[in-house]
């Protein structure tokens, strides 16, 4: 989402690497440029007109150290305003201390307000929650349906309703007695949204909210709509007085306005962002982390969490054991394969790399699914025999591998080199070779994705 207003601002950054010190005229030759890329990237101009005053401020106050250059000065100071204009820290989910917590999900229709209530009662779960779905919206059947579908996949329980139940109110009081009765201690309210505000909605949502005092009231924000999006969540808060945002489709081709936007104009944080269509694709809102993002540095810790999340560690223990010791046959290759799938799109993984330093320029690498699909295809072609001892395959062999996986022997042949190469780099790594870091990374990914 926040591709085009990357690239744009590290322009800006370079242009400023040959100037001796920070002036006035360069620094609002920067300003004016970092303007032109926020309003392109559809960020509220009000919110720009603020951030570039803070920035100017600071530039050419007395906050500028003297042991930056010009480039990292102005960095500094964009970096700790975005960060400002994000809410500063994450904003974590606010629980009842005595009775089970409610937690009301609200937006427009089509937002994704269903598929983020499955999202979050599976992120619930994760963290020793005990969570109770609820659909509320009487109006569209196949909602109250796909709600129920989501919590099949899930294996999370949902409360129904009884054949009487033909109100939001009255299945809202169900769902609460349900959790009392089998010991969950949070319902999440899936309510009903409309293409527009009215005061039939609003009146409907404020009848649930005096009633069941939801610990949150979480705005369902759909960020491929843009300013529309801030606008909806402001009249929202001004209704019911929302407690934060979850912001769907994050992994669109947006242009990241809202989540820049949205805190600013509403006062409310940001919570939770989807990042895919998947019921794992929800990750927590962490304003340095986002900013590092679109300002080039990287979001290593949350590539971090999500390997930790997705890959087995026994596994992993073993497979470093066996580089140690160069073993590394095709069959772990095979297994490492189906590890970085787990991870999600390779394009998600490598946006959280940092654009500078040993891993500069990964995140440009033309990356086609189908080359992954088409690797492990040859690989499974093999007997068990032959990913062990790459030795082996000869050309009759490569022939029936190719055949097998519908591919021609040139593949194979280029696969089975990436692999000597792989394991020649781990080798020589393992060794205490001096090849250096940056040639292991990229051999590495690059290999993995061709």
């Amino acid at each position: 989402m926040f591709e085009n207003l990357t690239d744009k601002l590290q322009r800006v950054f370079k242009n400023l690497r040959g100037e001796g010190k920070l002036t006035e005229e360069n620094v609002q030759d920067a300003l004016k440029q970092i303007r032109m890329a926020l309003l392109e990237a559809d960020v509220n101009f009000k919110v720009v007109k603020e951030l570039i005053a803070n920035i100017r401020e600071k530039a050419l106050g007395q906050e500028v150290l003297t042991a930056f250059s010009p480039t990292e000065q102005v960095v500094k100071i964009v970096k700790d305003e975005l960060i400002a204009l994000l809410g500063g820290t994450e904003s974590k989910l606010r629980f009842s201390r005595d009775t089970t917590s409610c937690l009301l999900l609200v937006g427009l229709q089509g937002s994704g307000k269903t598929t983020s209530t499955g999202k979050l009662a599976r992120w619930l779960s994760k963290q020793g929650r005990r969570p109770l779905m609820v659909s509320v919206d009487v109006y569209r059947p196949a909602a109250r349906e796909q709600l129920r579908v989501l919590a099949e996949q899930l294996n999370l329980p949902i409360y129904i309703g009884q054949p009487e139940e033909t109100t939001p109110f009255a299945l809202a009081k169900g769902a609460r007695r349900e959790a009392n009765q089998t010991g969950r201690d949070v319902v999440l309210i899936d309510t009903a949204g409309r293409l527009h505000i009215d005061d039939d909605l609003m009146t409907e949502l404020e009848l649930l909210k005096t009633e069941f005092e939801p610990s949150e009231i979480l705005f369902v924000a759909d960020a491929m709509t843009g300013q529309d999006a801030v606008q909806s969540a402001a009249e929202f808060h001004q209704r019911l007085g929302i407690t934060g945002v979850i912001l769907t489709k994050m992994d669109g081709d947006a242009r990241g306005g809202a989540a820049l936007s949205i805190r600013n104009v509403t006062k409310c944080p940001v919570k939770f962002v989807g990042i895919g269509e998947k019921l794992t694709a929800l990750e927590q809102f962490y304003p340095e982390r986002v900013v590092s993002r679109i300002l080039g540095m990287g979001d290593v810790m949350s590539l971090i969490e999500k390997v930790e999340e997705q890959i087995d560690q026994k596994e992993a223990a073993e497979m470093h054991q066996k580089v140690l010791a160069d073993e590394f046959t095709l069959e772990d290759f095979r297994q490492q394969l189906k590890q970085i799938k787990k991870l999600g799109p390779l394009e998600s993984v490598l946006e959280m790399l940092p654009q500078v330093g040993p891993l500069q320029g990964l995140q440009n690498t033309n990356i086609d699914p189908r080359e992954m699909v088409r690797t492990e295809a040859i690989i499974s072609s093999m007997t068990f025999k032959e990913r062990l001892n790459h030795e082996i395959l000869n050309g009759r062999r490569r022939r029936r591998i190719a055949k097998g996986s519908g591919t021609s022997v040139q593949q194979v042949n280029q696969l089975l080199r990436q692999y000597r190469q792989m394991r020649r780099m781990m080798r020589s790594i393992a060794g205490g070779g001096k090849k250096s870091k940056r040639s292991l990374a990229q051999m590495d990914i690059k290999a993995l994705m061709r």
